[in-house]
Formats: structure tokens, sequence, C-alpha cells
């Protein structure tokens, strides 16, 4: 039988993964807007396992659960959990790494597919750099925050906004910086909207209900990749 194909979980599976791989698997999966079917072509399976591990409490082989990260843009660790208390970047460098520039397209395809962001502000007591839940819509960078809070400080300002991805299993990872004015959201049609396409709420508690947007005028990105990487076994194999 082929890894891909259907199967009940075993004792060790029971006992290890109790439904929280497939949990994040989905969970990745809606939010990259991918169906079932879209990342079994990519990770070289089919719809109804991918379907089996997202319902079940199974844990596939690691050679399936690689090719099951890279199709989700993300690692093994962050779809098992193992990594959730752990500091990104610690990772050793691969041997046979490169740096790529990305495109102004690649930026925005890689900022839509991610919900947390970090933006430069400047305070009375200088630069400071905080994390924001947002939203990609249109062209605009969408976040909301607090009157008062240091995010609500970038309102009129041309600040920096970046989001990236650290892979440490594969020693590589992208980063993405845009350029651009902050302004605050005072349509009530608009921020109507914006309630209604935001991935979720932002995590930081309290009320937060002023929206900004981030309109960028330079978007650029870098991708660290390893080459040579070994050729993963065949299902079968």
């Amino acid at each position: 039988m082929s890894e891909e194909e259907p199967r009940g979980p075993s004792p060790e599976e029971r006992a290890t993964a109790p439904g929280d791989v497939g949990r994040r698997i989905a969970a990745r999966r809606e939010e990259l807007g991918l169906t079932r079917q879209e990342v079994a072509d990519r990770s070289g399976s089919a719809a109804t396992y991918i379907q089996y591990l997202e319902e079940q409490p199974a844990m596939p082989s690691m050679s399936f659960m690689l090719r099951l990260a890279n199709a989700l843009d993300t690692t093994v660790s962050e779809l098992t959990g193992s990594s959730m208390d752990l500091p990104p970047g610690t990772g050793r460098a691969g041997r046979h790494s490169r740096l790529i520039e990305l495109s102004a397209d690649e930026c925005r395809a890689l900022l839509s597919t991610h919900g947390v962001g970090r933006i430069s502000v400047s305070t009375t007591d200088g630069p400071t750099v905080v994390p924001v839940n947002y939203v990609v819509v249109d062209s605009l960078l969408a976040f909301r925050t607090a009157a008062g809070a240091t995010p609500a400080g970038a309102a009129g300002h041309v600040v920096a906004f970046e989001v990236d991805h650290i892979d440490d299993a594969l020693s590589q990872g992208w980063s993405v910086l845009a350029i651009g004015t902050a302004s605050t959201v005072d349509d009530p049609n608009v921020v109507q909207h914006l309630n209604e396409v935001a991935y979720t709420a932002p995590w930081a508690d309290g009320p937060r209900d002023l929206w900004l947007t981030i309109a960028p005028t330079r978007l650029t990105g870098r991708r660290v990749q390893v080459c040579q990487r070994p050729t993963p076994p065949s299902p079968s194999g």
C-alpha cells in the first residue's frame, strides 16, 4: 500500500498525534486558499488522502511530511507543532544556498499568504517595530489597532512593513519589505468591508476597531534557497 492511500491510524499514531497535525494541515491549507486537490497535486498524493489526514488522527511518514510542508509553504515543525516554543533562525545554514531577489509580483503573492507582519513606527522615544494582524485587500495592506496604540501612530507617515517566513528545518526562508504611506480608514463602508474580509480578529485583547491601510510604493524581497536538495523518495519506495 502506498503512503498516499487512506489507512487507519496505528496505536502509535493515536498516541502521538491526536488530530493536531490534521488541524494544522487544514488551517494552513485554508490560509493559503488552496483546495485539497491542489495540495494533493503539489505534494504528489491524492485528495482523499489529504482529506484523511485533516480529519483523522494520523501521522504520515517523514518523507511525505516534507513534501506536504513544501506544498503548503511551511515546515514540518510548524505542521507538527514541535517548534511552537522555539525561536526561529537557530538552524544551521545550508551548505549550498543562494540569495534570490524577488520580483514585485512575487512579493505581492507572498504577502497574501500571511496574516502577521511587522510595522515600523516613529515614536517620541525613537523608532520601534511592532507586530500586527493584517489582510491584503486589492493593492493595500490593512490592519486594525486601537486609537492611541503604537501602530496608530503610523497614520500619515511613510512606514516600512515587513513579512517573513523562516524554515529552520531546511535552512531557508524569505522576507518581503513594503514601503508606503499609512492612512486611517474613515469610510464606514470600507471599514465594514475590511471587517468582512479579515482573516481573524487582532490577537491582542481589547477593542481594536481602528483600521489603517498602507499603499505600497515600493516592494522588495529576498529568498534564501538551498540548492541541490536530494530528491524525495517515491510514494511506493
